[in-house]
């Protein structure tokens, strides 16, 4: 018998536990699925469905290859330049919120309270700070890039927070026995420790940034997501599938790209 055999057969049971889990789930999902309506599921939703498939199958080649302002091109860069933008400005400010909140470098009450404050802006959906953006500066990229860092701000700083509080202390500690400054501190002991993970979470949240750029021009905000809701109200297929490929290629190409700089940054 080997060790992991032994270690199965010395677990502890848990038959009454995971049944009783096992029901919980079971009776949650059938809860879940009454909320599931297929009475307006019509052909007419079927025959749209084709046509979406249509217009991938066989998209506008002159939007997709078109250089001007209205070219599937222009509006991929300007999203990605909203994605990109936000994601700086939000990584700026997430730093030091971060510092703000983790209870190995400030006193806890401070740490509470930084944290309660990161909650409550985590909580509200990035839709909704483009709506209200959208009513500050008016419609256009600025509001999407305003949106993109207030929500980067949220997540960043959640993540930063772990990071930081999983330092290695006894770095610190040496440097300070040897009459280092909390300058040559933070210069030498935390900087290199937390700069990789740091550029590595920030790529990570830049991903998830540009797909929902393109989300936010739904509403309003810049980027392609406007071209892809009016060309759909319009039943201009073809020119959704334009889009759409765009979209993915963007997406795939940036996934590539992130993957291979984190592995990178990770490894050193």
């Amino acid at each position: 018998m080997n060790i992991i055999e032994k270690h199965l057969l010395n677990e502890p049971k848990r038959t009454v536990q995971n049944v009783i889990t096992a029901v919980i789930v079971i009776i949650f999902l059938m809860w879940s699925l009454t909320a599931v309506d297929l009475s307006n599921f019509t052909s007419n939703g079927v025959a749209i469905a084709k046509n979406i498939l249509h217009g991938i199958v066989t998209p506008n080649t002159d939007l997709l290859f078109t250089f001007n302002t209205n070219g599937v091109p222009y509006l991929l860069l300007e999203t990605v330049a909203i994605a990109f933008l936000g994601t700086i400005v939000g990584t700026i400010l997430a730093i030091p919120l971060a510092f703000l909140s983790a209870s190995n470098i400030v006193p806890k009450p401070v740490a509470f309270i930084i944290r309660l404050f990161l909650i409550f802006v985590r909580t509200i959906p990035a839709i909704v700070y483009g709506l209200m953006f959208i009513r500050v500066t008016g419609p256009g990229p600025f509001a999407g890039v305003m949106t993109m860092a207030l929500v980067s701000i949220g997540m960043l700083s959640k993540l930063f927070v772990d990071i930081i509080e999983d330092l290695e202390v006894n770095i610190l500690e040496s440097l300070e026995s040897i009459g280092c400054t909390p300058f040559e501190k933070i210069r030498y002991g935390i900087i290199p420790q937390l700069f990789a993970m740091f550029i590595s979470v920030a790529i990570y949240r830049f991903d998830m940034n540009l797909r929902d750029a393109a989300i936010l021009g739904l509403v309003g905000a810049g980027g392609i997501g406007a071209p892809l809701i009016f060309a759909m109200n319009a039943y201009k297929w073809s020119e959704v599938g334009s889009i759409l490929i765009g979209l993915m290629v963007l997406i795939l190409i940036v996934e590539f790209l992130s993957n291979k700089i984190r592995n990178k940054i990770v490894r050193g």
